[in-house]
């Protein structure tokens, strides 16, 4: 069946859908999606719940959708998310953003945890089937606002909190964990889509290339790349294997589509030792830091900025700080050993900038201030 309506943002038409086609569209306020010419079921689609969660599976079924598409799920709840205010109204419908926003959640267990007790609930709407990622997770409502609960083994669990905290203590911009019940739940960072968030898929697809991402941030705004810069070298510095387009995004201004920043740094699950304990505890032959290298040299642009960032070194002192109270027990001193060799391989700016300002200091009246 072909798809006919407009995609709203809130109560606004931001683009007119006809046979599958955009056919007027408001490139200020429309989604990144369509400024890279994407089509409308690929919109649709990549707001789809991951149909390989077994979960999502067992949710489908209770709402009758097992031989529903991507596109057609989402269709269901009208293509509307957490994050952020679009949605899509069929042709010919008066719904408004207050009839399809979510309010609850019934199928939150269902999908976390494939609890047996509400797959006898009845049909009802659920942000469940806009929640995309791999891992099992859920939205729940908690005096008025939204979380995100993910399953989490106890390293994995480890890793997303100490990364959260030691970023933290840089001065990055991270989104914050918390333990409860076995799970690991972070708040909306979009505080109820009152700013939009977009995955970077929107603009780069599933292109993950440092130089490629950067260079389209770039090109939008450079402090972006400025925040971009951060979030790899926070990747790299704690070996996250997992950054790609569909885990880091934008945040955007509701009314006028301004691109404002960065959205915090998550999906921090499959970093560090997530997946157990890395025999190069020297990371002399890490991947990730080669890559990241290799990317700067590669980039002079990135270089430059690199260069100029502010990045605090990391010492012994804030990696207990970041490390203390989580409840997970873990060989803290190779944690500690594994981030310090991964700064030293990497290399800091700042590293360079004290060694010159100590050399002015001390060197003689007449050499001071002058260029080296």
């Amino acid at each position: 069946m072909r798809i006919n309506g407009e995609i709203m943002s809130m109560d606004r038409v931001v683009a007119v859908v006809r046979d599958d086609r955009v056919t007027e569209i408001d490139e200020q306020l429309a989604p990144l999606w369509f400024r890279r010419g994407g089509d409308v079921r690929g919109w649709l689609e990549h707001r789809a719940i991951d149909t390989h969660r077994t979960n999502s599976r067992l949710l489908k079924k209770v709402l009758r959708l097992t031989t529903a598409d991507d596109a057609d799920v989402v269709l269901s709840v009208h293509a509307a998310t957490i994050t952020d205010t679009y949605w899509f109204r069929p042709a010919g419908s008066n719904l408004s953003y207050k009839d399809v926003r979510f309010t609850e959640n019934p199928f939150d267990k269902l999908a976390l945890s494939g609890d047996p007790n509400s797959f006898n609930l009845p049909t009802s709407r659920t942000p469940e089937l806009t929640n995309v990622g791999s891992y099992e997770k859920c939205w729940r409502l908690i005096d008025g606002r939204w979380w995100i609960y993910k399953t989490a083994s106890d390293l994995e669990l480890f890793s997303e909190f100490f990364i959260s905290r030691l970023g933290n203590a840089m001065g990055f911009s991270m989104a914050q964990y918390e333990a409860d019940a076995g799970y690991v739940r972070s708040p909306d960072f979009t505080d109820g889509a009152a700013v939009n968030f977009e995955s970077m898929r929107s603009l780069m697809g599933e292109d993950d290339d440092y130089t490629n991402n950067f260079n389209c941030l770039y090109a939008l705004s450079p402090a972006l790349s400025f925040d971009y810069l951060r979030l790899i070298y926070m990747d790299t510095l704690c070996f996250n294997m997992d950054r790609h387009t569909g885990n880091y995004g934008l945040l955007r201004d509701v009314q006028t589509g301004q691109i404002l920043r960065m959205a915090p740094n998550y999906d921090n699950n499959i970093a560090l030792i997530s997946r157990g304990y890395p025999r190069d505890v020297e990371r002399q032959s890490d991947r990730l830091i080669s890559l990241f290298h290799e990317f700067l040299e590669k980039c002079p642009n990135a270089k430059q900025i690199y260069e100029s960032l502010m990045i605090p070194p990391v010492t012994e002192e804030m990696l207990d700080d970041a490390m203390r109270g989580i409840p997970v027990e873990v060989d803290k001193d190779f944690v500690k050993q594994f981030i310090l060799n991964g700064q030293r391989r990497i290399g800091l700016a700042e590293d360079r900038a004290h060694r010159i300002q100590e050399d002015q200091t001390q060197a003689p009246p007449s050499r001071r201030g002058r260029s080296v």
